[in-house]
């Protein structure tokens, strides 16, 4: 799995590259978020995999901050690249007049830069905050990687400052970009509803029909890592849902994105 996830999303940046036809403001975010994705399964599955081959189950104390700081800068990374992406649709459907004026190539690669911005300077400050804190010899944390609430749950130390900053980052890195997804497709909907013929609103609603897949599978999948955490207390079901959210997610991506992909151009 960890071999098709890597394989599938570097044949999607590399096909992408290679084909002039396709450098649109979508395909940018695309290869952005395969790159992501690929670097997103690479901080914690390769571990994994030693760690099952090796029969050890140990990792260093900065072994463990390292993996921290690059699961949230890559999982907040993929937030806000679907974000940009439902923003594209908006202006591709609502305004396609303006489609070229408004994603323009300076605009796109702001607002990545901005994202890869805010998201490093957000871990950091949770990696420093992790710094003040100790921990009891032999720790265990229940997970097959260095999960932060994970982490949080087994300190020895007081955590509240901890907390209280992922709760910040969680609305900063995760609702806001959600919420931007979810204005931008009631948009998207609101505008549908005024065009009168059927095939008219399959058109232009079927350039959304990868993007909406991936969306729901990511954030579907994230819901249940936190509904398993919350609800219940089995490691296993916790395992199952994380392993669908880290590895699953970035291996379909590509398959969905291949499958669709002639449906990307904005509608007239």
């Amino acid at each position: 799995m960890y071999l098709f996830t890597v394989l599938g999303n570097l044949l999607i940046i590399v096909a992408i590259s290679s084909d002039s036809h396709l450098h649109t403001p979508m395909y940018f975010f695309l290869t952005n978020l395969s790159f992501v994705d690929i670097c997103f399964t690479s901080t914690t599955v390769p571990k994994m995999l030693v760690n099952i081959q090796a029969q050890s189950k140990n990792i260093s104390y900065i072994g463990c901050l390292i993996q921290v700081y690059f699961f949230m800068i890559f999982a907040g990374m993929d937030n806000f690249l679907l974000t940009a992406m439902a923003y594209d649709r908006y202006v591709a459907i609502c305004q396609p007049l303006y489609y070229t004026v408004v994603m323009n190539p300076r605009f796109c690669g702001f607002l990545v830069l901005v994202s890869w911005l805010i998201i490093f300077w957000v871990s950091l400050v949770h990696i420093l905050l992790m710094r003040q804190m100790t921990f009891c010899m032999g720790t265990k944390i229940p997970h097959f990687f260095c999960e932060l609430a994970q982490i949080l749950k087994v300190a020895c130390s007081d955590t509240v400052i901890n907390n209280i900053f992922m709760y910040v980052a969680t609305v900063l890195l995760v609702v806001f970009p959600f919420t931007g997804i979810i204005f931008s497709y009631s948009k998207i909907i609101s505008s549908l509803m005024r065009i009168s013929s059927a095939g008219g609103k399959y058109k232009a609603f079927s350039t959304c029909g990868s993007h909406l897949s991936v969306v729901s599978l990511f954030y579907g999948t994230s819901l249940g890592v936190y509904l398993s955490s919350a609800l219940t207390h089995s490691s296993l079901t916790k395992l199952v849902a994380s392993v669908m959210y880290i590895l699953v997610t970035p291996m379909l991506n590509p398959f969905i994105y291949s499958l669709r992909n002639t449906s990307w151009s904005p509608p007239c």
